[in-house]
């Protein structure tokens, strides 16, 4: 379905009418024509970029806006931005009296622009500038508070604008990585089927749907993703934000985010923690897509337990200490909040069995996605290479503490402590 008319909402069978609070969406060369009627009914603009991101739209989007911008926030573009506390005070401090906020950028300057512009209750919009992950048109921010990553519910981006010509000039790194969060799906959708069997959580057919559909569109433009085709790279982003369109239709980012996205997580905070390389978020979790498939195959390959592994709370807290250091208070208490380590689903698990391995059984085996990611020019060897095989241990064992969400690696914990798949295997 098109962007166009999923903005006009969708009767679902699921029982919900879905709707989308994005009034407009340009995907297409020189799509910075549109600012000025889109920003007709506002004034006083503050401009949200880093150097980076001004140098590859700022020109095109202050040309198309007049004098409408009043304030600046230009964040050097020589080092990593991180969307913490004092991100969100250097451009909250320029938001007073201002009408809307103009991000220029990606994942980070939005997310800062979303936080920002919800907590001000003022519109923003989004001209982009890399095909890179899929919160374009997501409500949720995510943000680094106190060292812990936390995704905040907050509103969507009044426009998305996407001129296809500056999309396909982006960094390749970027534009693999939006290819890659799109490749993860796989990942996220066999979790949230995975929680509506084990969990009785809410799972909508249309939204899952189309967000598979969107994952065999992109796979079918690699090659031409790869040579920086406009049209192509137009497509990806298109479903990007079909993608977050699908996270406002289900209420959740269940559709979009699971397992690969825990663990892509635990890379960036242990990276943050420990002030070690970890890739973009979307090559992440591109590659631990390919983890969380292995855990999948290693679960079918054998007899499901007759009780669960159980790790004492001093020792589990012993060890999320070691590994997350001064974040650890926030993972042990949302973990306490939630209780999952109190749960015990080993009966779901016995009773459902069949079906369970069925779920698991419908994504794509560790070798296909090794090999959707070679011609993406993502060779798994560059993962060891960042990431050493005792890091991926801890990440498989225990990513899952900085969410409260039902994944493959909590039943990957519940059978034998989460215990990682052979690290060469993968």
């Amino acid at each position: 379905m098109e962007i166009e008319r999923l903005l006009k909402g969708v009767s679902c069978s699921c029982g919900k009418n879905h709707t989308c609070d994005i009034r407009f969406v340009f995907i297409e060369e020189d799509a910075e024509k549109h600012l000025e009627m889109i920003c007709s009914d506002f004034d006083r603009l503050l401009l949200v970029a880093d150097e980076n991101t001004y140098a590859a739209a700022g020109r095109q989007t202050e040309d198309a806006l007049a004098k409408k911008i009043t304030k600046k926030v230009i964040f050097p573009g020589c080092k990593v931005l991180i969307p913490d506390e004092k991100a969100v005070s250097r451009v909250d401090g320029e938001a007073d009296g201002c009408g809307m906020i103009v991000a220029i950028g990606s994942g980070v300057i939005q997310d800062l622009c979303k936080y920002v512009s919800f907590n001000r209750n003022i519109p923003y919009l989004i001209v982009a500038t890399a095909p890179s992950m899929d919160g374009y048109a997501s409500e949720n921010a995510a943000m680094i508070m106190k060292g812990m990553k936390v995704s905040y519910t907050c509103h969507m981006p009044y426009a998305i604008v996407a001129d296809t010509a500056v999309l396909a000039k982006a960094p390749m790194e970027m534009i693999r990585a939006g290819a890659g969060d799109i490749i993860g799906k796989y990942s996220a959708l066999n979790d949230w089927e995975l929680s509506r069997c084990v969990n009785d959580e809410y799972l909508c057919e249309f939204v899952y749907d189309e967000t598979y559909e969107q994952v065999g569109r992109v796979i079918g433009l690699i090659d031409k993703i790869l040579v920086r085709d406009k049209a192509a790279v137009g497509a990806l982003m298109q479903a990007l934000v079909i993608a977050g369109i699908m996270i406002s239709f289900a209420g959740t980012s269940r559709p979009a985010s699971g397992s690969e996205h825990h663990l892509s997580h635990f890379f960036e905070i242990t990276g943050l923690v420990n002030g070690t390389k970890y890739f973009p978020h979307g090559i992440d979790v591109a590659y631990s897509t390919v983890v969380t498939a292995a855990i999948r195959k290693n679960i079918l390959a054998k007899a499901f337990p007759g009780e669960a592994h159980l790790v004492g709370k001093d020792e589990r807290n012993k060890q999320i200490k070691r590994i997350y250091g001064t974040s650890a208070k926030g993972c042990i208490e949302l973990q306490e909040k939630t209780g999952n380590y109190d749960r015990d689903r080993m009966k779901k698990y016995t009773e459902k069995e069949k079906e369970i391995r069925e779920i698991l059984s419908k994504c794509p085996d560790p070798e296909e996605i090794k090999t959707l990611l070679s011609r993406l020019g993502l060779p798994m060897e560059d993962f060891y290479s960042m990431y050493p095989a005792g890091h991926i241990r801890d990440a498989v064992r225990y990513a899952k503490d900085l969410k409260d969400r039902y994944t493959v690696l909590w039943m990957n914990f519940d059978f034998n402590g989460g215990q990682e798949p052979e690290i060469d295997s993968l």
